[in-house]
């Protein structure tokens, strides 16, 4: 098994430095963006496309720190009906896989994407609860004539490229659950399309990580650790279906997540919150976790994506690398 960091977390610092900081914590596996919500600093596209020489130099580096490049990540919404952003983010989603085919690269992570809830809509529409039938008819809309199109033809380019593609379970995609992600597989008969078992997303859902990757077995390709703190109190007021979030000022410089899209604040007293690893579930979870994922593939890497908003970018890194490591010492990993 692989432990490592998802590199968004260091886009300020140089590939380098962030593949040194990365060793000196003792982590062995890094996975990095390559298009979709973040972009692509620490990934010379063109240049890997273009230039074996380019390749070898790229994958070099991190040989050289000791660093295994275990994944891209194009995480964005390649479904948007947005003109402005569901184009681009499949694009690079496309690209990614030829870039990883190039690069020798077994994993892309993404999420599933999102449609609008007809022909002709320009915002995304997530239902999660369709207890009327035009819901169902939404989702009859999104799945049949948007999102299965889109994935059998993924899942060709990924098969001919020799790529898995790891779908991050996140709500607000039609993909949020173990059996959306079935679903998926099922219907475009999928052989290089599975999970990227993420628990933060799956903890305020009220799912069990480690019964979802045993749920889940082989479809399960690749992991991320990160941590989720649930606040018991604001739940009983709040719920964990929390729609308290606002905008964050224009002179704040919101972070971009495509178009003319931006991500917003969190609320002052959230129902649950991302932290890093250990400050949410303890080794007890940790643990149980990693030999489950361990059971799939010993080969599974697992890696920090650190969102912490306590801690800055190195101590919440560091902290979460002790804590996985630690856990991977008691689970025998």
């Amino acid at each position: 098994m692989k432990l490592g960091a998802y590199t968004a977390c260091l886009h300020d610092r140089s590939l380098d430095e962030t593949l040194k900081i990365l060793g000196e914590m003792g982590l062995t596996s890094a996975e990095i963006n390559s298009g979709g919500f973040i972009g692509a600093p620490h990934l010379p596209i063109d240049d890997i496309l273009a230039s074996s020489a380019a390749r070898e130099d790229y994958l070099g580096r991190f040989a050289q720190a000791s660093i295994t490049l275990t994944g891209l990540n194009v995480n964005g919404n390649p479904l948007n009906p947005d003109p402005l952003v569901g184009p681009r983010h499949a694009a690079d989603l496309h690209r990614t896989i030829e870039v990883a085919a190039a690069l020798g690269v077994k994993r892309v992570v993404t999420m599933s994407g999102l449609p609008g809830a007809h022909p002709g809509s320009t915002a995304a529409n997530w239902v999660v609860n369709p207890w009327d039938s035009q819901w169902l008819d939404v989702l009859d809309y999104q799945w049949n004539e948007v999102a299965i199109p889109f994935w059998k033809d993924v899942q060709a380019r990924a098969a001919d490229a020799d790529v898995k593609i790891c779908i991050e379970m996140h709500p607000h995609n039609l993909v949020f659950n173990p059996p959306t992600l079935q679903r998926l597989v099922e219907q475009t008969n999928a052989t290089h399309v599975g999970a990227e078992m993420d628990p933060s997303h799956l903890f305020w859902q009220g799912i069990d990580p480690v019964a979802a990757v045993e749920h889940l077995g082989d479809l399960v390709f690749h992991a991320a650790a990160k941590d989720t703190r649930i606040n018991d109190d604001n739940v009983r007021l709040f719920g964990v279906l929390d729609d308290r979030f606002t905008r964050v000022p224009a002179d704040q410089n919101p972070l971009g997540l495509g178009g003319n899209n931006t991500l917003n604040q969190w609320p002052s007293r959230p129902s649950w919150q991302f932290v890093a690893v250990g400050r949410g579930h303890g080794e007890e979870f940790w643990a149980p976790f990693l030999r489950a994922l361990h059971a799939v593939d010993p080969d599974m890497a697992v890696n920090i994506e650190h969102e912490d908003a306590e801690l800055d970018q190195i101590e919440g890194l560091r902290q979460a690398a002790e804590s996985l490591l630690a856990a991977a010492r008691t689970a025998g990993v």
